[in-house]
């Protein structure tokens, strides 16, 4: 694994680039295995197995950078790798935000352990024995007609960075995944699909193959013979599966990026409510086997639990170094990438705090309207924050579940649906950003 390939190398590398002409440098290495087995109708379809090792390696000289990697490791390879960054460094055009992390905000270690990795290896067998068992439990379903496929897999790695400046850290971590797509039919000729998809670091904490499957079928089912529905102004309550889709526009408003560039809908809004009082939004990179938890932001920097948003209001942005210096402020340690280079920005374990009802109960509170369990095509104006997008799910009346509604449309201003949020209680950690149901009492919805 990475950690005995890169135990010398990247130190190595850096004081090489040193010796080179760089004024300083950091190392990024990667090794990454998976396994992924595809079944369809029982039968095997597909077997992929990949082994990657990755390098990268960027230099500064004053304000200068320069990056290139290499997945072959052989000396004349590195040789060639800093010779290379070095020199096209000396041609970059100067960049005043170029720099490695601040260094008083690195990461100290010893690290936390924050259980990402299981050390579980499945089989191929093993793993088509799990995705035909998930798909015969979906298509078992009263109306499933067709399969769409299952797919299992498991992959574990490897992610290390070293810095002129005294960083070296890394980190280990684990992935099982299971899904199913299936297909439903109605009498007279109308389908649906529905599907259902689970990850998890630890293969124990992965729900059963069984439930997965039954899950894919029932949600197929549940969607057959929708009716199309006229325009109109109603509350829509999007589903826990679903409404991290409308809190996902505000976190990409919120990169420091965004906001640098001008091209955020809250640029001007830091310390201010954009949500209803309801709303806390809360970013945890310690939470145990979580899939966004780290140790440390791919630059190096410290990170902590954050509340982005309380009670309506934003507290911070998302910054890595580069955005920080650019708007005066200080890296939040929200630095992202996947190899060397200049970083991104990306949260960690995002949650919206649960409120009080759980998706019942917010039905009951609207009285009417639609509860969205998918959508598609989302399109949002980062400057103005006009949003809209794709749905299906289902019409309520009177607090109950009436009839499956789809191709309709939901739109509005984000500014003013925010405002508006009514949180639910039913919040479930399934993916690196959970939210409960989220209701809206009023929303422009686009039918036939």
């Amino acid at each position: 694994m990475a950690s005995d390939t890169s135990t010398d190398l990247l130190p190595d590398l850096i004081q090489r680039a040193l010796k080179g002409g760089a004024d300083a440098a950091e190392c990024v290495f990667a090794d990454r295995s998976t396994l992924s087995v595809g079944v369809r109708n029982g039968a095997l379809e597909s077997v992929e197995r990949e082994e990657s090792r990755d390098l990268g390696l960027r230099v500064f000289i004053g304000r200068r950078q320069a990056t290139v990697s290499a997945s072959d490791l052989s000396e004349r390879t590195l040789e060639r790798l800093v010779d290379r960054a070095v020199a096209m460094a000396k041609l970059a055009p100067e960049d005043p935000y170029s720099t490695l992390a601040p260094e008083d905000r690195l990461a100290r270690g010893p690290h936390r352990d924050l259980d990402l990795f299981d050390g579980v290896e499945r089989s191929a067998e093993q793993l088509e024995a799990a995705a035909v068992e998930a798909e015969a439990a979906a298509r078992a379903v009263d109306g499933v007609a067709k399969s769409e496929g299952g797919e299992a897999s498991w992959s574990e790695g490897t992610w290390r960075l070293v810095t002129s400046h005294g960083f070296d850290g890394r980190h280990r971590g684990s992935s099982h995944a299971l899904g199913v797509g299936v297909i439903a039919q109605k009498d007279g000729g109308g389908m649906e699909r529905g599907s259902e998809n689970r990850a998890t670091r630890h293969l124990t904490d992965l729900p059963g193959a069984h439930w997965i499957g039954e899950q894919a079928g029932h949600r197929a089912v549940a969607r057959l013979g929708p009716r199309k529905i006229g325009s109109t102004t109603a509350p829509v309550i999007f589903d826990n599966r679903v409404s991290g889709q409308i809190i996902s526009p505000l976190v990409q408003a919120m990169s420091g990026a965004a906001v640098a560039r001008g091209v955020s809908f809250v640029k001007d809004r830091l310390g201010q409510p954009v949500l209803s009082d309801g709303v806390t939004l809360i970013d945890d990179p310690f939470r145990p086997r979580g899939l966004g938890s780290t140790p440390f932001d791919d630059e190096g920097v410290e990170v902590e639990r954050r509340e982005l948003v309380t009670k309506g209001v934003i507290n911070t942005w998302l910054l890595n170094t580069a955005a920080a210096a650019q708007l005066g402020l200080e890296t939040t340690g929200h630095a992202s990438r996947g190899g060397a280079g200049a970083a991104g920005v990306s949260s960690h374990n995002l949650h919206v705090e649960p409120g009080e009802h759980d998706l019942a109960g917010l039905m009951r509170e609207a009285g009417r309207g639609l509860v969205v369990t998918s959508m598609f095509g989302p399109s949002l104006n980062p400057n103005t924050g006009d949003w809209s997008a794709g749905v299906s799910g289902y019409w309520f009346e009177d607090g109950e579940r009436a009839y499956p509604v789809s191709e309709v449309t939901v739109a509005g201003p984000l500014t003013e649906l925010y405002k508006r949020l009514v949180v639910g209680s039913d919040l479930e950690f399934r993916s690196s950003f959970n939210t409960p149901s989220l209701l809206i009492d009023r929303v422009a919805i686009a039918g036939k």
